[in-house]
């Protein structure tokens, strides 16, 4: 698996992984009838920020924004969001994507990353996140309508560098 900038040429590959994740409901707060230009917007990042995807050849297993989470007095933090394939999960993409940005964001200066909106019932992210170092700060409780488990809770992450 190479972990590269995305490139135009790569948005067919990532549309189709935004569009099932977001649609699922289960763990972005993106509205699901999103178009593949609002996405497209919404999803690749603009200097100083960084898109990237995760490949395996011409074969696309993940993407990854990273950049920075406020303007101004609170730039120096970062913050990162990840989507992965549905039939790329489990096997390391996630972690290889979050290390990614982890040490992205060091290299530009950033004294942390945070995550928003973490949602609770995402075991698998915040097992990942907890691994890589992040604490939880808090959560929000019932921030998220969950389509099976109802109101679940939005954890707010962070890791100091």
């Amino acid at each position: 698996m190479q972990i590269r900038a995305f490139e135009e040429s790569d948005w067919p590959r990532v549309w189709p992984i935004f569009r099932d994740i977001v649609r699922a409901q289960e763990t972005y707060t993106y509205d699901p009838d999103v178009t593949a230009e609002q996405a497209h917007e919404m999803w690749i990042e603009a200097p100083p920020g960084l898109t990237v995807v995760a490949g395996d050849g011409e074969r696309v297993l993940g993407t990854a924004k990273m950049g920075p989470n406020r303007q101004g007095p609170g730039a120096h933090v970062s913050t990162a969001s990840f989507m992965v394939a549905d039939d790329a999960q489990g096997c390391g993409v996630g972690t290889a994507l979050c290390a990614f940005a982890l040490g992205w964001a060091r290299d530009h200066g950033y004294a942390g990353m945070e995550f928003n909106a973490v949602t609770e019932s995402n075991h698998s992210a915040v097992r990942i996140y907890q691994r890589l170092g992040f604490d939880m700060i808090g959560t929000v409780p019932g921030a998220f309508a969950h389509p099976a488990l109802g109101r679940v809770g939005l954890h707010v992450m962070y890791r100091a560098f």
